[in-house]
């Protein structure tokens, strides 16, 4: 089965709406939605972000800047308590149509407050990417304040698009986050400096005399 999601530098399907700001109904849930269904169809495995989340053993899961909800409905289905948020109301919809039981906001994630943390959070696909230029801190900041003592940000994005891993990675310091893993594919492909694709995990600071075994998300350490 082909992957939609592990390709490295090239640009992934999971990753095709247009690099451009997002504005207010720029982009329609159905037709965005029809395009994975025809690479499901045509056997891709479109799931990518969720084997690699399921892999963290989470039990709570907010998919922040869901889309359609590909990756928090095959969370879900896991068995894994899933939220999905998306600014575009449009994705929303079509979330809601394809899962009603499923809890979905439309909500900017730089001004979110669900007033609860997750195991895992997730943006996948681009989301500092859509992002206006000179908020993807607020972004991060938000994502970072919804995530428990032990759970992990995981983020993947382009590289070479006008925000690179170094501006990540101290927004992510700002926010009390420390880098654990980078990889540069969902299925872990080594990471290496220069490569196209990057898929990091961040996680709150714990008290260096804290045992790090208390986790409640099994991380470990990486080589960066």
């Amino acid at each position: 089965m082909q992957s939609a999601v592990t390709e490295g530098a090239q640009v992934l399907p999971t990753d095709r709406r247009p690099l451009e700001p997002r504005q207010s109904g720029r982009w329609d849930g159905e037709d965005y939605q029809a395009r994975f269904d025809a690479l499901a169809a045509d056997g891709v495995d479109v799931h990518g972000e969720a084997h690699f989340v399921t892999t963290l053993g989470p039990r709570s899961v907010l998919d922040a800047g869901c889309g359609t909800g590909r990756v928090a409905i095959e969370l879900a289905r896991r068995g894994i308590e899933v939220v999905g948020v998306d600014a575009e109301s449009s994705m929303i919809a079509t979330a809601r149509q394809r899962t009603p039981e499923l809890t979905w906001f439309v909500a900017d994630l730089a001004n979110l407050e669900l007033g609860r943390t997750f195991d895992v959070v997730i943006m996948a696909g681009n989301v500092p990417l859509f992002t206006r230029a000179g908020t993807q801190a607020a972004l991060v900041a938000g994502c970072a304040r919804h995530v428990s003592p032990g759970g992990a940000l995981v983020c993947g994005f382009q590289l070479g698009r006008g925000y690179d891993l170094a501006t990540y990675d101290q927004q992510c310091a700002h926010a009390r986050l420390e880098l654990m893993q980078r990889w540069a594919t969902w299925d872990r492909e080594p990471f290496q400096q220069g490569g196209g694709y990057a898929v990091s995990v961040h996680s709150p600071r714990v008290d260096q005399s804290a045992d790090e075994a208390q986790l409640g998300v099994a991380l470990g350490r990486a080589e960066v």
